[in-house]
Order: C-alpha cells, then structure tokens, then sequence
C-alpha cells in the first residue's frame, strides 16, 4: 500500500515564500517521478510542476521562474519551493506520486491528502 503525504502550507503575505514537501511510503523512490498539483475554489484541478525519476522538471506558465521542485534521494522527499507567492495562487496543493501527466488525474499514480496554502493581497 502507498501513502502519500504532502506538508508545509499556510498562510503568507504575497512575495513571501513557502516549501512544500513531500514523501510517499511504500514504493521506490528512485523509480518514481511525481507532480505536484492544486485546486482553488471554484476552480479545476491543475498542473502546478512535475519531476520525473531523473529531476526532469516540468512547470507551468503561471509559476516558472516563481516555483522549484526538486527531489531528495537520501531524505527520500520531494519539494516544492514557491517564491514570490501572489493571491492567485491560493489553493489546497497536491502531491502526486507516480503521477507526471500535465493535467490532474486522480485514478491514476498515489495522491495525498492535500495541504491549504494562502496568500493574501
């Protein structure tokens, strides 16, 4: 069985910053790429950034040059760290492992729980 949990939102002002990270048992790390979603009120589920088992990132046009994501072998833990944070990025944020499409589906790969984060004007 895999679990997947993702921590590290909260509240920020826009401009600041905040690190997400990521671990999911029961698989192989080294094995799995993974991505990281979100999904605001009202709004679909969408792509934030991916990284496949060899740190090939993806991102998309809304958070490049803002977002990082990257992957820790050792401590076996991905992150996403977001910089420059605006309002509009206001959403619960998912982890995905096992899960590297550009669009968010859930039947597929391990998802966690989902973490709140929120930026405020």
């Amino acid at each position: 069985e895999v679990h997947v949990v993702e921590s590290g939102g909260g509240s920020v002002q826009a401009g600041g910053s905040l690190t997400l990270s990521c671990t999911a048992s029961g698989l192989t790390f080294d094995d799995a790429g993974m991505g990281w979603y979100r999904q605001a009120p009202g709004n679909e589920c969408e792509v934030v950034s991916t990284i496949g088992s060899h740190g090939d990132p993806y991102y998309s046009d809304s958070v490049k040059g803002r977002f990082t994501i990257s992957r820790d072998s050792v401590k076996e833990t991905w992150y996403l760290v977001m910089s420059s944070l605006k309002p509009d990025d206001t959403a619960v944020y998912y982890c995905a492992a096992d899960h590297t499409f550009t669009g968010c589906y859930r039947e597929f790969g391990y998802w966690g729980q989902g973490t709140q984060v929120t930026v405020s004007s």
